[in-house]
C-alpha cells in the first residue's frame, strides 16, 4: 500500500498560512487608534481583529487585517513602528461551550497560551479566536484532531 494512502485525511493538518498580527506602539491620547484604522481603510484594508493594551504614555494595538502584505508595506512607507507574529486561530461553532471545549483541549495537551483574543464573525458568521501559543505546530495539530476548523490568513484576505 502507498504510504501516503495510509495515513487519514483527518490525521493531516490543513495547511496555509498562520495569521499575521501586528503589535504597533501609538502614543496615548485621543484619535491615535482611529488615524491608524483610517489609514488602512484609506489602502482598502480591513481591520479583522483588534486588541489594545493601554497604559499612561503610550498604547499597543494588536491588529489582524485583511491583507498583511500591503499594511506592512504602509507602516513602513509611514514609519509607524510595528512587530509581526503568528496566531493561530480557530473557528467555533458555539462561542461559549466552543471556548471552554478548545481551552480543555489545550490543557489536555499541556500547551501555553501567550495571548488571545476573538476576531470578527468569519464569512459563515462563526466566531474567530486567535491565539499566540508556545508551539503553534502541535497545537494546530491536537485542535484539528479534537475537531476544530483552522483558518489561515489566505482564508481571512478578502
Amino acid at each position: 500500500m502507498d504510504p501516503e494512502q495510509e495515513t487519514s485525511t483527518t490525521d493531516t493538518v490543513p495547511s496555509g498560512s498562520l495569521v499575521r498580527q501586528f503589535s504597533i506602539l501609538l502614543p496615548n491620547r485621543a484619535g491615535a487608534l482611529a488615524s491608524l484604522l483610517k489609514l488602512l481603510r484609506a489602502e482598502r484594508i480591513e481591520v479583522l481583529g483588534l486588541s489594545v493594551q493601554d497604559s499612561r504614555d503610550a498604547t499597543v494595538a494588536r491588529i489582524v487585517v485583511s491583507d498583511p502584505e500591503s499594511a506592512e508595506q504602509r507602516f513602513m512607507e509611514k514609519g509607524i513602528p510595528f512587530a509581526i507574529c503568528d496566531l493561530l486561530v480557530i473557528a467555533l461553532r458555539e462561542a461559549g461551550p466552543g471556548l471552554s471545549r478548545c481551552l480543555d483541549v489545550l490543557m489536555v495537551a499541556e500547551t501555553n497560551i501567550d495571548f488571545a483574543y476573538a476576531l470578527l464573525p468569519g464569512h459563515q458568521g462563526e466566531s474567530l479566536l486567535a491565539m499566540h501559543l508556545e508551539d503553534h505546530d502541535f497545537a494546530a495539530g491536537v485542535l484539528h484532531r479534537a475537531g476544530f476548523k483552522l483558518i489561515y490568513q489566505e482564508d481571512l484576505s478578502r
